[in-house]
């Protein structure tokens, strides 16, 4: 229809045409990368959280249908050098179970060899008995796992292991347990029991960092702490983490640990030349400058 203007409008049947919605596909995986949206280069668990998911949809939709299901395991072990983010992963870990109805709370009970190991016949088997009960419903988180077997065939470190194999295949659907550790006393200390290699149908690496990740996890630090690093403190920061994880052993970088190390040190660095300076403004409160960042030899 041609009107007065010389402009064309068209109609078709009378009807004006309503939007079209566009609704966005839903990851089937958020929960996943919500849990873990905090972390830096969690890669490796993330996957092996989303074969997990995967599992437990899978089971769900499979019982719905009439269809078998095996009960599962998600007891796990941890390899990684200190600070590498094993303990962190643990309590996300429980939120995460807690949230997908696997575990019932959302607690981790956090032990060692002394919370374990007893002095005296009998005392082992007790305390053994009485951590494991305090973790049902939720994880029970044991670091340095390996100080378990150092004591040989007549420590009572055995009696410990012993019983937590035996417990973790009668309870596995009440609790999980994962031991964690260094890498190589992890290797080691998986031959000290036939059976408890096939006991953890999750065991995963934590990787070092790289020095780019270390230098994310530092301004994430920082931030948290209501600072801010300067152009020039990233800069003598990232050639600091550079020169010490390359100067290190790998089993002696202590990752994430040694970042906190540096960061404390440079706030209280700021302190003193703050004070010195007798600056007292909210900006200058807030900057951490490259004077602030120690440098290697501190």
């Amino acid at each position: 229809m041609a009107s007065r203007a010389n402009q064309i409008n068209i109609i078709l049947n009378d009807h004006q045409m309503k939007p079209v919605e566009v609704v966005e596909e839903q990851d089937p995986f958020e929960s996943v990368h919500h849990a873990l949206k905090h972390f830096i280069g969690m890669d490796i668990i993330r996957d092996k959280m989303i074969e997990i998911y995967a599992l437990i949809e899978m089971n769900k939709r499979r019982e719905d249908v009439g269809l078998k299901t095996d009960p599962q395991s998600f007891h796990m072990l941890f390899k990684g050098n200190p600070g590498t983010g094993k303990t962190t992963v643990a309590r996300a870990l429980a939120k995460w179970f807690a949230q997908l109805g696997i575990l019932t709370h959302q607690h981790v009970i956090e032990a060692d060899r002394a919370d374990l190991v007893g002095e005296y016949i009998g005392q082992t088997a007790h305390k053994t008995r009485a951590l494991i009960k305090r973790a049902q419903g939720g994880i029970l988180f044991i670091d340095e796992a390996y100080a378990l077997a150092r004591g040989g065939d007549k420590d009572f470190g055995r009696e410990a292991i012993d019983m937590l194999v035996t417990h973790m295949e009668n309870h596995r659907q009440t609790f999980i347990l994962i031991l964690a550790g260094y890498p190589e006393q992890m290797n080691d200390f998986l031959q000290t029991n036939p059976g408890l290699r096939s006991r953890f149908p999750f065991i995963i690496d934590f990787p070092d960092y790289q020095p780019a990740q270390l230098l994310e996890i530092a301004k994430k630090m920082v931030k948290n702490r209501d600072y801010h690093l300067t152009k020039q403190a990233e800069n003598k920061l990232y050639q600091l983490l550079i020169k010490e994880r390359q100067g290190k052993e790998r089993s002696q970088f202590s990752n994430a640990r040694y970042v906190r190390n540096i960061i404390e040190k440079s706030i209280r660095n700021q302190s003193i030349r703050l004070v010195k300076q007798k600056i007292y403004d909210t900006k200058a409160y807030i900057l951490l400058t490259a004077d602030d960042i120690p440098n290697d030899n501190e």
